[in-house]
């Protein structure tokens, strides 16, 4: 078998046309944007919990503090975390993101940059430990 230098180019097809950018943004729609609150599968939710919660008529307690009210519950795709304000959180299977939206009764436009930052603005990173807040 002999091999040949291949001696055409191949054509080389266009890039796509590139986005025609409008000169002047609509500021209303701009902040109607940026005001959206966030949405989709990857959206992390919270939602303060103050009074007791009992999951099958079984009281929650944190394993860490013993505490028994002031939850956090964070909601990420299909699973939902209790967290204390002892900075102690773990995973509750008992909850379903269906258990999480009906728990919501007014949502909280408030948006945080991460769940750490979260956790820290709403008190819930131990700072707080042993203590309710009403």
């Amino acid at each position: 078998m002999t091999l040949v230098p291949r001696t055409t180019a191949r054509p080389v097809a266009p890039g796509p046309a590139p986005s025609v950018v409008p000169e002047t943004i609509d500021p209303l729609l701009q902040l109607e944007h940026e005001t959206r609150p966030p949405s989709g599968p990857d959206t992390t939710r919270c939602l303060s919990h103050p009074p007791e919660l009992a999951l099958r008529g079984i009281p929650v307690t944190c394993s860490a503090c013993r505490a028994r009210r002031d939850w956090l519950l964070i909601n990420h795709r299909r699973n939902v975390w209790i967290v204390c304000r002892c900075s102690n959180q773990w995973l509750e299977p008992e909850i379903t993101r269906a258990d999480f939206d009906a728990l919501i009764a007014i949502p909280d436009a408030t948006t945080y940059p991460s769940t750490e930052q979260a956790l820290t603005a709403l008190g819930f990173d131990g700072a707080f430990v042993g203590t309710y807040l009403d």
